[in-house]
């Protein structure tokens, strides 16, 4: 049995019985939920691992689920939802989310999803790396795992923070689209330009926000690359 235990999250009976005899035969131990109210519950008491979410539940929004987890746990939340605007998704994102997976999905893709987010817990639960990274008004500490911005905290989430390092530790070279995605994410499904997109434009409006300074430059149709700052 995976010593991983997952909560799922989800209303539609067809779709949380899809989810947990996934889990179950790649043995996962799970636990599911059908509304808000039963998820925070759960999430409290259990302390998942990881939260598979579902954004429209019947008694509250999955967002509100996700803003109230985040004053008490950074238990990884992995959004899977119909709703696939960019607008849906940045609001999920900026809450906290971790990942976004939009339905329907495919269950090759959720499972790549899942043994990324394993490797992120196993290295978080083993740091190899102490370093602290300078770049202009930039400083992350890697040690620590928090990153600042003219000495003031940033407030990002799991999956901004390992982008910002990705890009930190080859600060001046360009990386492609599908070599980030395939760092973050493990693959390089359309699902995960399109969250690259997403995290990334979040991302630069926490680090560009203050004095002008641009720190992440974007090469159209290629990727991205944090420039030098003296």
């Amino acid at each position: 049995m995976n010593n991983i235990k997952i909560l799922v999250v989800e209303d539609d009976a067809m779709v949380r019985n899809l989810i947990a005899t996934t889990l179950k035969s790649n043995s996962y131990s799970y636990l599911t939920a059908p509304d808000g109210a039963a998820a925070i519950r759960i999430a409290a008491s259990e302390q998942p691992d990881i939260v598979l979410l579902d954004l429209g539940l019947p008694d509250m929004d999955g967002v509100e689920i996700i803003r109230n987890i985040r004053t008490w746990s950074q238990m990884p939340i992995i959004v899977i939802s119909a709703r696939s605007e960019d607008a849906d998704k940045i609001t999920a994102l900026d809450a906290g989310a971790d990942d976004y997976l939009t339905k329907p999905f495919s269950v090759a893709e959720l499972l790549a999803r899942l043994r990324v987010t394993q490797r992120r817990l196993a290295s978080q639960s083993n740091p190899k790396e102490d370093a602290v990274f300078v770049n202009g008004p930039l400083r992350i500490d890697h040690g620590a795992g928090c990153a600042y911005l003219n000495n003031e905290p940033l407030k990002l989430t799991p999956t901004e923070f390992k982008l910002l390092c990705l890009l930190a530790h080859n600060v001046g070279k360009v990386l492609t689209h599908t070599y980030i995605t395939e760092k973050i994410w493990g693959s390089s499904w359309d699902s995960d330009m399109a969250s690259l997109r997403v995290h990334m434009a979040t991302l630069r409006k926490k680090i560009e926000k203050t004095n002008g300074i641009q720190l992440i430059q974007t090469h159209i149709g290629i990727g991205y690359r944090m420039l030098k700052v003296d």
